[in-house]
């Protein structure tokens, strides 16, 4: 690969959009190794090594200012791995409560879905029922009660 890439060389050769290359320099995130005499942003090795490293940190779950941190780590000449494991044990907590979230999420949603086929035969929508009652402040246990399993009315 030769230095002097544009934009447009660096983002399809790493297969992303140059809206992407420039929002990272906007973040400040990478910058443009030198400028063309007609004021071309130019990348070289070095900045396609970054952008690896830094959709690499995203691909795990890393925001934008984890990306920073690791980058200021990374470029530094001191070892940073206690720091490293800070990071990677608050992302790691954060990604086991999101987990929990979404089990919690789909047991609501089988929960519904059950409700929906079993009141199918009465033609009305009984998980629309409830979602409104959930959702309009009603009193707490019409709440609670709206997630219980019942069974349709004999039409």
């Amino acid at each position: 690969m030769r230095a002097g890439m544009t934009i447009g060389k660096l983002a399809r050769l790493l297969g992303i959009p140059t809206s992407t290359v420039r929002f990272y320099e906007r973040q400040r995130l990478l910058l443009p190794d030198e400028r063309s005499a007609g004021n071309y942003r130019l990348y070289g090795e070095a900045s396609v090594a970054r952008l690896r490293f830094i959709r690499a940190a995203q691909a795990v779950g890393f925001t934008l200012d984890d990306v920073s941190t690791l980058l200021s780590f990374h470029d530094g000449d001191t070892g940073a791995c206690a720091e490293v494991q800070r990071l990677l044990k608050h992302r790691l907590d954060e990604t086991r409560q999101k987990m929990r979230d979404l089990r919690d999420g789909q047991t609501v949603l089988l929960r519904l879905m059950r409700v929906c086929r079993a009141f199918e035969r009465t033609g009305r929508c009984e998980v629309l029922r409830r979602l409104t009652l959930t959702s309009s402040g009603a009193p707490r246990a019409a709440r609670r009660s709206s997630t219980r399993r019942m069974r349709p009315k004999s039409t």
